[in-house]
């Protein structure tokens, strides 16, 4: 993800720093077009209170069906991967294809910025990083440290500045436009227990004398309603546990970083001298297979959400406004999470985010990757053309 010193790489636009971040807008975008379904129900499962009932009877026709056919029910990954499949088929049998994607504004708007912002940082610390470690001629090659440390400074001026959005797409995955119509569960309560699709729906209505959340229309809707209601402090929710976060991307990015430089040096040894150190700069340079991004990026990603993922869950509950007057502040979320739930409820929703993951973070980072150096062959090309112009 290359941090390239200005005088020795093309860009195509004013810096590249500033192509890396048009590349991770276009990762973004086309990541959470690709993967909205999945976040949705990732998280209301997050938000979740309840646990799904392992007992077929007591849930859906689909699950019946998928049950019935235990070589099928196997073959799609057991009960957790079976949940996710029915509740993305609930939410679409309720509310149809547009159900899939609502919220789906905020949640490009929060990722393509996030993305585009977070590679622009990235990009700068690193350049920096590059341009104060040089020791005259000898080349440079930045430590997991620094890529650790390039990687947090990033994740938390990103995480300031986007955290508004992700407030108003968590309240827009945790609301319907409609009401939500709730059945009987297990021994007659209401919850859902026997329906995923209204996982993070239901038990709000449980609370006494609980009225629905308001249901943002969109974006711009939810920020105003946000500000109206609970004044800028609103739109802050949960920010301090996403600065928290900023752990998962920093070890993500980190071990990406390492995996990435490894296979790039075994590819430099087969082509060039390798008897050498490679510096950073014709690390970066490398073009590695779809395959290789793939796999590496999503090792890293597994990795880092494994040992990061409970403040996932404290800041969705947190930030959604449901329960507010459950969860008033993150650690007596945590509190009143584990002495209710238990610990395992800390990873509610890890086999929904795992199976998003995978892909989400491939489909990101071949994009980013293919995007950058697409434009970085245009920078190339385009100063081709001027030096024969100008010969």
């Amino acid at each position: 993800m290359g941090a390239e010193a200005s005088a020795g790489v093309e860009s195509y636009f004013a810096t590249p720093a500033v192509d890396h971040a048009v590349a991770g807008v276009a990762a973004g975008t086309i990541s959470t077009l690709c993967m909205n379904p999945l976040d949705l129900i990732k998280t209301r499962f997050q938000v979740n209170q309840t646990a799904f009932s392992h007992v077929p009877a007591e849930r859906s026709v689909f699950y019946q069906s998928v049950a019935r056919r235990r070589w099928l029910f196997w073959l799609m990954g057991g009960k957790p991967v079976v949940d996710i499949a029915d509740g993305i088929y609930g939410i679409y049998r309720h509310h149809g294809f547009r159900g899939l994607y609502r919220g789906v504004v905020p949640n490009v708007v929060g990722n393509a910025s996030s993305w585009g912002l977070y590679f622009l940082w990235y990009t700068m610390f690193k350049d920096l990083m590059v341009r104060n470690s040089g020791e005259g001629s000898e080349p440079v090659r930045l430590s997991p440290m620094s890529h650790l440390l390039a990687a947090t400074e990033s994740g938390v001026i990103t995480a300031i500045m986007t955290n508004p959005i992700w407030v108003v797409k968590t309240r827009m995955f945790t609301t319907t436009v409609t009401e939500p119509q709730l059945q009987p569960g297990v021994s007659g309560s209401y919850g859902p227990v026997g329906d995923p699709s209204r996982a993070g729906l239901a038990h709000i209505l449980r609370e006494p004398g609980a009225k629905p959340p308001k249901a943002y229309r969109g974006l711009l809707h939810g920020l105003v309603s946000t500000v109206q209601s609970e004044g800028i402090a609103g739109l802050y929710k949960g920010v301090g546990l996403a600065i928290v976060g900023v752990s998962n991307g920093a070890i993500q990015f980190m071990t990406y970083e390492q995996l990435k430089q490894w296979r790039s040096s075994m590819k430099l040894r087969h082509s060039v001298d390798g008897s050498r150190s490679y510096s950073e700069l014709e690390l970066d340079s490398v073009k590695l297979s779809n395959t290789d991004y793939t796999i590496l990026s999503g090792a890293a990603k597994l990795l880092a959400i494994t040992l990061t993922y409970p403040y996932q869950v404290v800041r969705s509950r947190v930030q959604n406004h449901a329960t507010l007057h459950i969860y008033p502040s993150a650690w007596a979320c945590i509190r009143r999470t584990f002495r209710d739930e238990g610990f395992f409820a800390f990873y509610r929703g890890f086999a929904t985010n795992a199976v998003r993951i995978l892909p989400g973070t491939c489909v990101t980072f071949v994009a980013y990757e293919n995007v950058a150096w697409m434009l970085r062959k245009a920078a190339d090309a385009r100063s081709s053309s001027a030096l024969e112009v100008s010969s």
